[in-house]
């Protein structure tokens, strides 16, 4: 029997016993197709708790005699049965005390000392011994050291994937292999266009494992490659792909619209994984695509209980973020309420949390769920798990309770102890827009003829709102001066909205600022809000006036430019 008939035979087989049925109808096998039937046997006899049939196939005579011979004939075989073989035994967890691992080890460091190895060799030897040894191990700069010396430039993309692969594994000692990174990564860039959509997405997991945040051209020219590939991906490559354009924090338009496309003709066959996956992407790049939400929404009202209680709160609460309720919002949260009283027990406290609290980001209370919420029990479970009641869950809490205090006042459940919750809701610095803040405040000095104090904080009973800019009217429409209290007869929040508070490419609000707005007018301020989008071509100070005249002061007399 050819190699190839033998492997394809071998590849056909599930378990150990019909493969050492199959071995012992051969007569003659090279170390190759030795090698290549221990490593089937690795993939068929592994799982995550170690080898699941032991005895059935340590003490198996033809699995012995297999040993046998690589033990006492290490120095006959080639290259790649000698390795092949070493990490299948790895696999199999072989004690590396024993003889025969001894024997191969000795075999495979006596002929990288001689150079005898190649690329692929080196590869599969540095995987056996991170395996064995981890990171630390001192053979592995040798290792290093001989791939320095190969021509990089006549590698094949397979062998550059796989010193990838293997340097993965050295990420405890990332630094100081750098310099064959810079010139592996410099050698890949020039075959981005040849790369698979396996070896793609194998490449941008290793960027971000390595944590090579330098290599932008590299990352930039693999993300755009990538868009070709999306269809092709499986779910896994699909993964790691999103995965590197959340880490290195790019964006290209034509990989979102692919997705588009993508998403909603595969939704009913991704992997839960790959969906969830999916909807982190969008979120933390704040794109609001449509056509994915919606399509996410079908499959998680078509099939819940596929999603685990983590993918669950990752699929649903990009909605809250982003600002967007799906054409079948009802059905939707209707499955998710249905999920919720099934397998609330199930469900982390912060992920609980943070799946409730997107909720009411775009007006759907959780009543039902929250006495458990505000729960001491439930408070000392959020503290007893990192990141334990920081400044963001606290905030997370104080904005559901403010949010039924003002818009569920049928809630006559347990409150929210006051030590938990936070003074002020903070506007985060990414989301002001510092530069626009000061054209506006500009245009309002030239309007009113005045100085007055800009920032004020809104002070409610129980909360507090760091605002933008407010606004303190007496009764004839005259503006008071900022630290005055009493006579105000209408208070005006001016929330200016730069880009980073909108979904990107859209005036679709977020959920954060959304709710903001909501809760300043429930409290009795006249919210007015300006707009990037309306603002941005005003470039003078007169035009920025007459446009807040227009948009504040319309029906106010005696304050015209």
């Amino acid at each position: 029997m050819d190699e190839q008939q033998f492997f394809q035979k071998l590849n056909s087989l599930c378990t150990s016993k019909e493969i050492f049925d199959f071995l012992s109808s051969v007569e003659i096998m090279s170390d190759i197709m030795a090698s290549g039937a221990l490593q089937r046997i690795s993939e068929v006899e592994m799982d995550d708790n170690g080898v699941k049939n032991p005895e059935g196939v340590l003490e198996n005579k033809v699995f012995r005699a297999l040993c046998f011979q690589f033990e006492f004939e290490s120095s006959k075989l080639s290259n790649t049965g000698l390795l092949n073989a070493l990490q299948a035994l790895i696999k199999l967890r072989i004690d590396p005390r024993s003889m025969l691992m001894a024997s191969l080890l000795s075999e495979a460091e006596e002929r990288l000392g001689k150079g005898q190895l190649t690329v692929k060799n080196l590869c599969a030897l540095g995987e056996s011994l991170l395996e064995l040894e981890g990171p630390s191990c001192a053979t592995l700069e040798q290792i290093v050291n001989h791939m320095q010396e190969k021509d990089m430039e006549m590698w094949t993309p397979r062998e550059i994937v796989m010193v990838y692969k293997m340097l993965q594994g050295t990420v405890g000692e990332g630094k100081q292999y750098q310099d064959l990174l810079n010139r592996l990564n410099s050698v890949t860039l020039t075959i981005v266009s040849q790369l698979s959509p396996k070896f793609t997405s194998i490449i941008l997991n290793s960027l971000v494992v390595l944590h090579q945040t330098q290599a932008v051209p590299l990352v930039t020219a693999l993300c755009r490659h990538s868009v070709k590939h999306i269809p092709y991906f499986t779910g896994s490559e699909l993964v790691n792909v999103l995965e590197a354009f959340v880490y290195f924090g790019h964006r290209e338009q034509t990989f979102t619209v692919a997705l588009e496309t993508h998403v909603p003709e595969s939704i009913f066959t991704m992997q839960p994984q790959t969906v969830s996956k999916v909807m982190q992407y969008c979120s933390q790049k704040r794109i609001l695509s449509k056509p994915i939400f919606d399509a996410v929404a079908e499959d998680f009202i078509s099939d819940a209980d596929r999603f685990t209680t983590e993918q669950i709160a990752e699929c649903i609460m990009p909605f809250g973020t982003l600002n967007y309720l799906p054409p079948r919002a009802s059905s939707l949260f209707r499955k998710l309420e249905t999920v919720l009283h099934a397998r609330l027990r199930h469900f982390q406290p912060h992920t609980l949390l943070n799946l409730l609290h997107s909720c009411v980001l775009i007006q759907r209370y959780p009543v039902n769920f929250l006495p458990k919420i505000f729960s001491p029990y439930f408070l000392q479970q959020l503290q007893a798990q990192p990141p334990g009641l920081d400044r963001t869950v606290t905030t997370q809490l104080t904005q559901l309770f403010l949010t039924v205090t003002l818009e569920c006042p049928f809630y006559e459940g347990p409150k929210l102890l006051p030590k938990y919750q936070v003074k002020a809701f903070l506007t985060p610095d990414s989301s002001l827009d510092v530069h626009l803040l000061k054209r506006v405040k500009a245009g309002l000095l030239y309007l009113l003829k005045k100085r007055i104090l800009l920032y004020e904080i809104l002070m409610s009973l129980l909360f507090s709102f760091i605002l933008d800019i407010e606004i303190k009217l007496d009764e004839e429409g005259f503006v008071l001066p900022a630290a005055q209290c009493e006579e105000v007869h209408r208070r005006i929040a001016l929330c200016v909205d730069g880009q980073n508070r909108f979904c990107i490419n859209s005036h679709n609000l977020l959920g954060e600022e959304a709710i903001k707005q909501r809760h300043l007018q429930l409290l009795g301020y006249e919210v007015v809000q300006i707009p990037f989008f309306e603002i941005e071509s005003l470039h003078n100070c007169r035009k920025m006036a007459e446009y807040l005249h227009k948009k504040i002061f319309s029906h106010t007399y005696g304050l015209s430019c």
